[in-house]
């Protein structure tokens, strides 16, 4: 516990601009038709416009209040029915209606708004936040395969359990394991992760892998490993404690040579 790390967060870690320039490239050639709405006193007929010329463009435009689920999202209209989101990409009225009951329709006719596109970069750009838990595990995975590579050991990354029929004991459910290394006398089966903050989260995975370690362990060969770090467990020691009381096996990033060492 006195050896947890505050943090794994590099400069990359709060967002991925690539990705974000992706999902605003797909869109930008409709982003920019829209961008005629921009200043329009008549809102209806800049609508009616582009309706004549392109319907399709306005499919984006749930992107423009923060909605990537293509429009899949159940709402409540002005009528009191429950109708999907995209429900209002399908004619020109609708479309209207979307605006006006969003706030578009007041941001557009305000010229709040100078570019579309770099609009959605800025949204794109705050729902990437929402990747950060996945890539605090993704920086977690580099630093390990970096130890193993930096001691020459030689390892696969996401390895799945289907691959090892001795492991029909995990049940039908197949399960993803972050590394596998092989050596003369056993398998390894390697799971890591990094929490920096407390969560629910952390006491389910304390669970998950406290009864998964004894089913691994029980085949003939094989052995589970988790290396785990962060201050997040700091909130649920308790956990961590139990399954550490089970599991054989469990490291952090400071004394995870000892593992290594072990392999070698």
């Amino acid at each position: 516990m006195s050896q947890l790390h505050e943090t794994n967060q590099t400069l990359d870690f709060f967002c991925d601009f690539d990705k974000i320039s992706a999902n605003v490239a797909e869109v930008e050639m409709s982003l920019n038709t829209l961008n005629y709405l921009i200043g329009k006193e008549d809102l209806a007929r800049g609508v009616s416009d582009i309706w004549s010329r392109d319907p399709k463009v306005f499919e984006v435009l749930g992107i423009l209040i923060a909605d990537r689920d293509e429009g899949k999202k159940p709402v409540v209209d002005r009528r009191g029915n429950v109708v999907l989101l995209k429900s209002y990409f399908e004619s020109e009225t609708k479309v209207v209606e979307f605006l006006e009951g969003t706030g578009l329709s007041e941001i557009f006719e305000s010229r709040r708004i100078k570019n579309l596109v770099d609009y959605v970069f800025g949204i794109e750009t705050g729902l990437d936040t929402n990747a950060r838990k996945n890539r605090s595990g993704h920086i977690m995975e580099g630093a390990v395969a970096k130890i193993l590579k930096d001691n020459a050991i030689n390892y696969r990354q996401e390895v799945y359990s289907s691959e090892f029929p001795e492991l029909s004991v995990l049940g039908t459910d197949e399960k993803r394991f972050d590394f596998f290394i092989e050596t003369s006398e056993k398998k390894y089966l390697i799971e890591v992760n990094f929490y920096s903050g407390g969560g629910s989260k952390l006491n389910e995975v304390a669970r998950a892998y406290t009864e998964l370690a004894p089913k691994v362990n029980s085949v003939a060969g094989f052995e589970f490993i988790w290396i785990t770090d962060g201050i997040g467990w700091k909130s649920a020691r308790n956990k961590l404690e139990e399954a550490y009381n089970t599991i054989p096996s469990v490291y952090n990033l400071t004394n995870v040579h000892s593992f290594i060492q072990r392999l070698k």
